[in-house]
């Protein structure tokens, strides 16, 4: 895995479960660990009905609102709040979503491999992009 994120490296990362199929970092960061979720044009993959299928950051963003999320400034814990970040190549190809446990923790299933605790940026670079888009909604 670190050869794919190298800011793992220096960072205190550890694995939380096994490698499965079953579902991805945009379920894993909606909260479900049953279902696969992508915007294919082919509906292979669960999509929230009505929303665009297209790899674009507006249908992710759309796909968190459709779960109550609304956008928000920035990455910093906030207490009664889940936040969600959304991690885009360079020109705005989405390609991973992660979770906010706590003040410097976050979760992500790393596609077909393990799911990890991380810091924001460890997953940052050439794989997934940066994170580009912080979005919460409240835990009530």
């Amino acid at each position: 895995m670190e050869a794919f994120f190298p800011m793992l490296q220096s960072s205190a990362y550890k694995l939380t479960s096994p490698a499965t199929m079953e579902y991805n970092c945009i379920a894993w960061a909606a909260g479900d660990t049953e279902t696969w979720w992508w915007p294919d044009p082919f509906d292979q993959y669960f999509w929230p009905s009505g929303i665009l299928r297209e790899e674009t950051i507006d249908a992710f963003i759309m796909a968190f609102e459709f779960l109550g999320y609304s956008i928000c400034g920035d990455a910093n814990y906030e207490t009664g709040y889940e936040k969600v970040a959304i991690y885009a190549k360079p020109g705005g190809t989405p390609t991973h979503a992660a979770r906010q446990i706590d003040s410097e923790k976050w979760t992500s299933k790393i596609g077909q491999l393990e799911d990890i605790e991380h810091g924001i940026n460890s997953l940052s670079g050439t794989m997934y992009g940066e994170p580009v888009v912080y979005m919460k909604r409240s835990k009530e």
